[in-house]
């Protein structure tokens, strides 16, 4: 599908040793799901329950069909097609973990970030792949970072009181 930068093998593992190879319990949010590679990640690695929220019909279909051949077809894994701000606005529940990997160059980091506040438990992290390196997003504040050809990716924690 045009458009769609599935996350590097190599950020992922980045990500989940920063994160730790057991999710145990986590609720996961991957909020511009894409192929959903980071939302199945966290599901095979014992996240309590995965959230994907995508726009697009064609991937919100193999996210589905994904979902149906990796066997995430139980109530832990939930995919929404969606617009990401309209879900972030009307979610009810809190996350331990959000991946933000949305299109570049649109400027959804600065569109997002004022509503993650509410679906986000307080010691709950942020990981973010942009364009370019972030300092934080809001509150939140860049614990670690890498790059990867060019994707900077990020793991946020809300800055101390």
């Amino acid at each position: 599908m045009p458009g769609l930068r599935p996350t590097p093998d190599r950020v992922r593992e980045t990500l989940f040793n920063w994160l730790g190879q057991n999710l145990d319990g986590f609720a996961c949010l991957d909020l511009f799901a894409g192929s959903g590679i980071l939302g199945f990640e966290a599901a095979s690695r014992g996240a309590a329950a995965v959230t994907l929220v995508e726009r697009d019909a064609r991937a919100c279909a193999t996210l589905h069909r994904n979902a149906e051949t990796f066997a995430f077809t139980d109530r832990r894994l939930e995919i929404i097609r969606g617009d990401a701000l309209e879900f972030l606005a009307s979610h009810s529940g809190l996350f331990d973990l959000v991946f933000i990997d949305p299109p570049y160059h649109q400027g959804w980091l600065d569109r997002v970030m004022p509503l993650l506040d509410r679906v986000l438990r307080p010691e709950g992290r942020i990981y973010a792949e942009a364009e370019a390196s972030l300092p934080g997003l809001g509150i939140w504040r860049t614990m670690k970072r890498g790059q990867a050809g060019q994707v900077h990716f990020h793991l946020m924690e809300r800055k101390p009181a």
